[in-house]
């Protein structure tokens, strides 16, 4: 389910409430969502899932910091998996634009329908992503990776955490 709503904040929606049970309030605060992907190897046909936390922390930019956490078990391993991004304002309300720690751009991210597919070019892979907005606390995106190096399937879904 995916929407055109030009007063749709991405921002913060990921933030969510200021408030919390603990009477933590604060434009800090960050949103806590809870991750399982699932991890599908085409090729080779091996299946693998990753549960964790993800981080949505506010920068003096207006952006986001996503800071990610958890544990990957896939065939061959089974064990702590991190990775982080830095989400940066995009000329629209409805959308962040994605970028690697170092700064060099990764997609675009959105649940308009007109902006919640993106890829990215990693040669000589493509990844194409795909953005699905499934309510005020849950929401998903897919990764569809394709070329002579990965055949990959990568499906999270993102709930947010009680407490955020």
């Amino acid at each position: 389910m995916n929407f055109a709503s030009p007063a749709f904040d991405l921002r913060a929606y990921l933030l969510g409430p200021a408030g919390a049970p603990d009477g933590t309030v604060g434009p800090g605060r960050p949103g806590r969502w809870t991750v399982e992907r699932d991890l599908l190897d085409r090729a080779a046909g091996t299946r693998g899932t990753f549960s964790g936390v993800v981080l949505f922390t506010p920068t003096p930019d207006a952006g986001l910091d996503l800071r990610e956490e958890g544990t990957m078990r896939w065939p061959t391993f089974t064990g702590p998996a991190t990775r982080d991004y830095m989400l940066r304002p995009s000329g629209r309300p409805d959308a962040l634009d994605v970028f690697f720690p170092d700064g060099r751009p990764f997609h675009r991210m959105s649940f308009a329908p007109e902006a919640n597919l993106d890829n990215h070019w990693c040669d000589p892979d493509t990844y194409r992503v795909a953005y699905t907005f499934e309510g005020p606390h849950r929401f998903s995106y897919s990764w569809d990776v394709a070329g002579p190096h990965k055949d990959l399937l990568l499906t999270s879904h993102l709930t947010r955490n009680g407490d955020s």
